[in-house]
């Protein structure tokens, strides 16, 4: 069976594409066609809050480019899941949110966890997050690496050493059996960091880029199949009638103004 999946990294900038491709594509599965790209024509991060408005704007055009040029299921590669939960209104394909699915994966790897994540910035993000998942029962807190992404990409060995040492005193601390990184760049430093020869991270690691792509798999593989069907009935309902004519107006509009910068 062929898939494609395609993984858009919800950042302004090609900087951050070359790595995910590295360190992702190994893990593809047998068929799958994994397409990384990026955004065009808003921030080239959403460290900020108001750059992630404006980010999540454009991604929502590049979802639906995507499922028109044929994709069987999209990954929004930050672990902020930005515009994930507004995209599946958008589009029939599965849309997937790294943070949501490495939650939901977690209790594969360990009872209880602890989240590791980029910046203080992130850390109340990232717990606001957990709570609307409802999946947080059984987290033991966030901690950060304090590294920002538009730096990651710099010195990546340097990432992966403070993320290990980091997880390392974590999991001291609280006790927790698993760590989910709460950053797709800093999982792609790492498992840069260890294709490159670096030390084992001897303890049970979620990476939200494998979690996102082996769930991205799974749900085009039953979407083929007849086995994935998205509730249209309540909060994904898709707009009909006078709403539909205005979401076309809004759409074209904005794709307008788009091309006008």
């Amino acid at each position: 069976m062929t898939r494609v999946i395609t993984f858009i990294n919800p950042f302004g900038t090609i900087a951050y594409d070359d790595i995910i491709r590295r360190t992702l594509a190994h893990y593809a599965a047998d068929g799958t066609e994994l397409h990384i790209t990026h955004l065009d024509g808003c921030p080239p991060d959403i460290d900020y809050f108001y750059s992630k408005h404006l980010v999540e704007s454009v991604l929502f055009e590049a979802v639906m480019k995507a499922e028109e040029e044929g994709s069987d299921a999209i990954v929004v590669g930050c672990c902020y899941d930005p515009g994930v939960r507004t995209a599946r209104e958008l589009v029939d394909i599965p849309v997937v949110g790294p943070m949501e699915a490495s939650l939901q994966l977690a209790g594969y790897h360990g009872h209880s966890f602890t989240v590791v994540t980029d910046h203080h910035k992130a850390a109340p993000y990232i717990e606001d997050l957990i709570r609307l998942t409802g999946l947080g029962g059984n987290c033991r807190g966030i901690r950060t690496i304090e590294w920002f992404v538009r730096d990651m990409v710099n010195d990546p060995d340097s990432v992966a050493r403070d993320t290990i040492e980091t997880c390392r005193s974590v999991l001291a601390e609280t006790r927790a059996d698993t760590i989910v990184m709460g950053c797709t760049i800093v999982a792609a430093c790492f498992q840069h960091y260890l294709m490159q020869g670096g030390e084992p991270a001897e303890m049970a690691i979620v990476n939200p880029n494998l979690m996102a792509l082996k769930t991205a798999e799974a749900l085009a593989d039953l979407k083929q199949k007849g086995g994935y069907q998205i509730s249209r009935t309540g909060y994904y309902e898709k707009p009909s009638g006078y709403y539909a004519i205005e979401s076309a107006k809004a759409r074209a509009s904005f794709a307008k103004a788009l091309k006008l910068r």
